[in-house]
């Protein structure tokens, strides 16, 4: 594999350069000395944002568009190759990395590398981390997968060793990572157009976890099924955190207040801790308040509690720090009010997320609960369709949306109509309108007053709540 000498910069491309992750990364070489260009399909915020920052971005990805005097490719996971671009590389023997493969190079140059995995609550936990370490002022940098208030933006440039990025197990490319500090929060099946199945998942997880150095640390949640299978025989120190007595960190007394947003006491075992060589930070036993909704949140703030006692910060500044968290974007967004009704969009594309979603929902006072949800391809709809099913049916009304296929062409005999008379046979009213304008004008006609909608999904199903508080 290709090495990054960061003490001799050089011109790098990036192809699909406006993706969320991959714009970060431009932005974290650029500012290390690099020249750094790219292309992506079609213009974006984060083009825009690229061209402002003296990126140049190609719209339309062209052979031509790879010129001799470009050192070194960078290719997002959706480039295949039949795209022109990955042709004309491989015609003029540039080298080249995956975007897995840069975050591990970047890691390198940093002394408190943490890469923050699960199946869900990465970007939320990162995204805490983050505020945690910028309230300390350790001048962290970041890449985030959603935009973090604080920063206004998924990334930050920083001068101190602390790095702190996202994880994703989908086709293995949190294995090109170089965490001093893993977390892993959950293990649940997805992703299963690449993995076989659980236990595939399972053995890319012990992996990753194998990849944390002796001198580092893998933060892991004990709740997960079997949690030792992926711990067993590490070099490295594991802390773990449950909601159950007998890990590490421990939340305990979980109260709600009527927003739905919950307080905990935080239990710290010190004496397995000092076992572990681990650092212990006072006091051992704290309440936190969070300002985001959810059970689920309870657990993620737990797992950056514990990489924030790692960091060395002092607890009142974490404790500070979460109770300011305010969220990522798209994740149980508040928009606003329309006709008298609540709109919040929420990224939740698996099951377990919408259920979490929904039960934190159910605690906002409303009258009616609706759903418009986009399925995230083909693939997770058809594996998990009586999972979602049952996960939607926490709704009162929900509204299928046309699947979002991403990376997919095939539909696999999948379809919005089916999983709506999926939902629609477990007793909740399930519903297929049409596009995005229809499902915008149906709700505009049985939305109430009091009611709470929800446009949920990892698609672009947030553009209905949108256009529904611009007044379209």
């Amino acid at each position: 594999m290709y090495q990054i000498d960061f003490d001799r910069p050089i011109r790098v491309y990036f192809c699909g350069i406006g993706g969320i992750s991959m714009s970060g990364l431009a932005l974290i070489l650029k500012s290390r000395g690099f020249t750094v260009s790219g292309s992506d399909r079609s213009a974006s915020a984060e083009t825009q944002r690229l061209v402002a920052e003296g990126i140049p971005v190609a719209i339309g990805q062209r052979g031509e568009n790879i010129t001799d005097d470009i050192d070194l490719v960078i290719f997002t996971a959706a480039i295949h190759p039949d795209n022109p671009e990955y042709i004309a590389v491989q015609e003029k023997g540039i080298p080249s990395l995956t975007r897995a493969e840069l975050v591990g190079e970047i890691m390198r140059n940093y002394g408190m590398p943490f890469a923050i995995s699960g199946t869900h609550g990465k970007t939320t936990t990162t995204s805490m981390l983050s505020d945690i370490l910028l309230a300390a002022d350790a001048d962290p940098t970041l890449s985030i997968g959603g935009n973090l208030k604080t920063i206004g933006g998924n990334v930050r440039i920083g001068h101190s060793d602390f790095f702190v990025a996202e994880a994703c197990e989908y086709t293995n490319s949190f294995l090109s990572f170089a965490p001093r500090i893993g977390v892993i929060l959950n293990i649940e099946a997805d992703h299963l157009d690449f993995f076989h199945d659980l236990a595939d998942i399972r053995r890319s997880f012990r992996a990753f976890a194998s990849l944390v150095p002796a001198d580092g640390c893998l933060v892991i949640n004990a709740d997960i099924p079997d949690y030792e299978e992926i711990t067993e025989g590490l070099a490295c120190p594991v802390v773990t955190f449950s909601e159950h007595p007998g890990a590490d960190y421990v939340c305990a007394g979980i109260s709600y207040d009527k927003s739905g947003e919950p307080s905990f006491i935080a239990e710290t075992d010190k004496r397995s801790l000092v076992k572990k060589k681990m650092p212990v930070v006072a006091p051992l036993s704290q309440e936190f308040t969070l300002a985001v909704p959810g059970h689920h949140n309870v657990l993620n703030a737990l797992a950056a509690i514990a990489c924030a006692d790692i960091a060395g910060v002092d607890r009142a500044i974490t404790r500070s720090a979460l109770a300011e968290y305010r969220g990522a974007d798209r994740r149980f967004q508040y928009y606003g009010v329309r006709n008298g009704f609540t709109i919040i969009d929420d990224y939740a594309h698996h099951p377990t997320e919408i259920r979490a979603t929904l039960e934190a929902a159910a605690a906002l006072p409303h009258d009616k609960l609706w759903v418009v949800f986009q399925p995230h391809t083909y693939s997770r709809t058809k594996a998990l369709l009586p999972e979602f099913a049952d996960a939607l049916s926490l709704a009162d009304t929900v509204i299928a949306a046309d699947i979002y296929a991403a990376r997919e062409t095939d539909t696999l005999g999948m379809s919005a109509e089916l999983l709506s008379r999926e939902i629609s046979a477990r007793g909740t009213p399930g519903f297929y309108v049409g596009g995005f304008h229809e499902i915008e004008e149906y709700l505009l006609k049985n939305c109430r007053k009091n009611d709470l909608l929800i446009t949920m999904g990892a698609g672009n199903v947030d553009t209905i709540a949108k256009d529904l508080m611009s007044g379209g």
